[in-house]
């Protein structure tokens, strides 16, 4: 009896200590981007190369961006100018390195209002530098996104069609298409 005892005892002691083992190295920090990103556009024709904008939102690791503030810099009659010309939204993915190296995917797509139905939508690739430490939350710098955009004109517009690349910087990062 007295060494099915100690057997027990030890199998219960084996137990909690195999319990008490965790390993970290694949948590990740977290990230939040916030303020101003600078959306310059190359490729298309006529109206559809004319879409270069600033928008401003928030998002923290993964899911839709918080938008608070978009404007179109130039003038395209693809979208009518003004805060309720139309309408954004977007998602992104943030994954950040334990070296607070951070990449990931974005997706912008901007829905006009007017009754041509028009859409630009942009899909990318994210790199920045996060400024958070292991555990506590960081905050994106140098944030640039490239990629691919494509303009689906409603109502059989042709003018507002097309498709290219683009490059969307967060910031006073330099913001050159390549």
């Amino acid at each position: 009896m007295k060494n099915i005892a100690i057997l027990v005892l030890l199998a219960l002691e084996l137990a909690v200590c195999g319990c008490g083992n965790s390993n970290t190295s694949n948590t990740s920090n977290t990230t939040t981007t916030s303020g101003n990103w600078e959306v310059r556009l190359t490729g298309g024709t006529a109206e559809a190369s004319k879409l270069n904008f600033v928008t401003e939102f928030t998002v923290t690791n993964s899911g839709p961006l918080t938008i608070q503030g978009f404007s179109f810099i130039n003038v395209s009659k693809c979208f009518a100018s003004g805060v309720n010309g139309s309408t954004q939204s977007g998602t992104a993915t943030l994954v950040t390195s334990s070296t607070n190296a951070v990449t990931g995917t974005l997706s912008f797509t901007v829905q006009s209002v007017t009754s041509a139905g028009n859409s630009l939508a942009l899909t990318g690739n994210l790199t920045g530098t996060s400024s958070g430490s292991s555990g506590t939350i960081g905050t994106l710098s140098n944030g640039v996104v490239s990629g691919t955009w494509e303009l689906t004109g409603g109502q059989g517009d042709s003018t507002c069609t097309g498709s290219g690349s683009f490059i969307m910087c967060q910031g006073n990062s330099t913001c050159t298409v390549t």
